[in-house]
């Protein structure tokens, strides 16, 4: 059953299917329940990148691999840049002229300006720290990633420059090692550069990566931390990570691994713990394995279990299940990505649960305290 609604999830309570109480609670068997919010205005993705092609910058741009370990003469980088993207070489002009007036001089000596490390949360604008506005509002250059929405896009100021570099399954519009060089680049012409990520930017965004590399160049980091999904979402579900007797800690865990690291699969057998609450980013391609290597290892298969598309914005789409019907009901719902998924008792403590009203519900914790 699907129930479909014109606001967003967080202003939406629907009449939840009853589930008989005349059987016992083991011989009940949860139907799927499936929230899709879409906005009146636009069913159309924030995240899409073809809703701003016109007024954000996406040309391709391909950096020459130093053989030296050594900082580059800035003017090395500013001809680099300025062959592969005009545009940008208006942003380092536009610098030039101001370092001059203030009776500076823009090249490799006369300072590094500042990167800011900001997270945006998971998709809704106003999850936005104070802190985090600011800086956008102050930014000479952004390079911003795929789950960032146009609405956050729209705090930057006219005249400072935007630059995609997002990337998604089998598709990266830049290489981290490009994104590097960029940050490095426009840092050692003195811009004010902010690096905007969906989320926190040190909860899988490769955050620790881009600090590490700008703080051996001597470059000022600052890292302004966003609502990471696993809190935002869990927030508008009504999904308390941890509860007291239920869960007593959490897990986050990414659906997806490097070349040569540990499998995140090998990782979930040690994390099937029915006291736990195990939260999983980037993982739809690796749910159907991900589910029977938790069962397997002793997480109950009628353990609550949620998958959330789009959290957070008017695009939400939400399936509610039992874990061992999650990867069926995901399939039919048609999740895409970014989709969050949550498994733990907690769960069910959400008043979207199935088991969400009366003596149902009661019951339902009961027996999870009980366990």
């Amino acid at each position: 059953m699907a129930i479909a609604a014109s606001k967003p999830l967080r202003h939406f309570s629907p009449s939840l299917p009853h589930i008989s109480s005349n059987k016992p609670k083991s011989q009940v068997r949860l139907p799927r329940v499936t929230f899709s919010a879409l906005s009146s205005s636009s069913t159309s993705s924030p995240f899409t990148e073809a809703n701003s092609q016109s007024r954000y910058q996406r040309e391709t741009w391909t950096h020459n691999e130093s053989t030296s370990n050594c900082r580059s003469n800035f003017d090395d980088k500013s001809n680099e840049i300025a062959l592969q993207l005009p545009e940008l070489k208006k942003l380092l002009e536009a610098l030039r002229a101001s370092r001059e007036k203030e009776g500076g001089q823009l090249d490799s000596t006369a300072g590094p300006g500042r990167v800011a490390l900001v997270g945006t949360g998971p998709g809704d604008p106003e999850l936005l720290t104070v802190k985090a506005v600011r800086a956008i509002e102050k930014a000479d250059l952004i390079l911003y990633d795929r789950l960032v929405s146009n609405d956050v896009l729209e705090l930057v100021r006219p005249d400072a420059r935007l630059l995609y570099v997002g990337k998604t399954a089998g598709y990266h519009s830049r290489t981290q090692e490009e994104i590097h060089q960029l940050l490095l680049s426009f840092a050692e012409a003195g811009a004010n550069v902010v690096r905007l990520k969906g989320g926190d930017p040190l909860v899988f965004g490769r955050g620790g990566e881009e600090m590490d590399f700008l703080q051996q160049q001597g470059i000022r980091v600052e890292v302004i931390p966003g609502i990471t999904s696993a809190s935002g979402i869990a927030a508008e579900l009504g999904v308390p990570l941890t509860h007291r007797g239920i869960a007593n800690s959490v897990r986050f865990l990414t659906g997806h691994s490097r070349n040569g690291g540990t499998d995140p699969l090998y990782v979930a057998e040690n994390a099937a713990d029915p006291d736990s609450t195990l939260v999983v980013y980037m993982g739809l391609s690796t749910l159907p394995a991900l589910v029977p290597k938790l069962m397997s290892h002793g997480l109950p298969a009628e353990t609550p279990a949620v998958a959330v598309e789009r959290g957070t914005t008017p695009q939400q789409r939400t399936v509610f299940a039992e874990l061992q019907d999650l990867v069926n009901e995901v399939k039919l719902a048609e999740l895409v990505s970014p989709t969050l998924i949550i498994i733990g008792n907690v769960v069910a403590l959400s008043p979207y649960w199935p088991y969400s009203s009366g003596e149902n519900k009661v019951a339902a914790q009961e027996s999870m305290l009980m366990r």
